[in-house]
This record gives C-alpha cells, structure tokens and sequence, in this order.
C-alpha cells in the first residue's frame, strides 16, 4: 500500500499547563502527537521542539511500524529533554516515510475538562 500525509508537518499551538485539577495521570494536562503510517515501511519519524524564547531541541526520534497509528503524549518526550511545562512551543516534524500527523491538547486545569484536536500542516511534496 502506498503512504498518505507528509514527509514534512508543523504544529503551532503547543502549552501545557503545569496545573490539573484531579489526580494523576488520568487528569494531568497534556498534549499528544498521533502519528499514522499507512504505508508498508517503518517511518523514521523525527521532531523538534521549537520554542517562542528558547533554543530549539531535538530532535526526538520515533518509529511507527507499517499500517499503525502511534500516540506520544509531548509529555513524555524527555530525550535530549523534557518539553517545558508552561511554554509555547511549536514541533517541526520531519519522517523519512510520509505521515499523518494530529495533535491533540486536554487541559485539566478546571473541573470542566477542555480538549482542542487539529491537524499538522504538511508541507506539500515537491513536483517533479
């Protein structure tokens, strides 16, 4: 089967609150990346922390297996380093495979939970 998406994707709208509002980690505020890889290779998948007033960091490296999806809570990309609590952010995202990128936020910081799902812009292929 041939791979849908991109090979190149942007997110904007990173922050995660450092407050929730329940007990953890069922209520701790997050953002995640959901990555899918319709094709028949392991997309090689890496991202880049970009920040509003800080270096960028990265990249963090991670494999989606062939016909999978993959969900990674920002939260628990820790290597080179944690992503900051608090912080505006952005992930540049880059696979050797095309992608699907989504990205999803839920902010506990009130009892009334509130989610915000989009999808990443991928930067079109170049025409040959």
């Amino acid at each position: 089967m041939k791979g849908c998406g991109r090979k190149r994707a942007a997110i904007s709208a990173g922050w995660i609150p450092a407050q929730g509002c329940g007990p953890e980690p069922e209520f701790t505020s997050r953002d995640c990346l959901s990555l899918l890889n319709a094709g028949d290779e392991v997309a090689n998948v890496r991202v880049m922390v970009v920040y509003a007033t800080r270096d960028q960091v990265g990249p963090c490296r991670l494999a989606v297996a062939p016909r999978r999806m993959r969900r990674v809570r920002i939260n628990d990309l820790i290597f080179p380093e944690a992503v900051r609590l608090e912080e505006a952010y952005g992930l540049a995202i880059e696979s050797d495979q095309p992608v699907v990128a989504q990205f999803t936020r839920m902010d506990t910081r009130a009892k009334a939970n509130a989610g915000l799902m989009t999808m990443a812009w991928g930067e079109p292929e170049a025409r040959r």
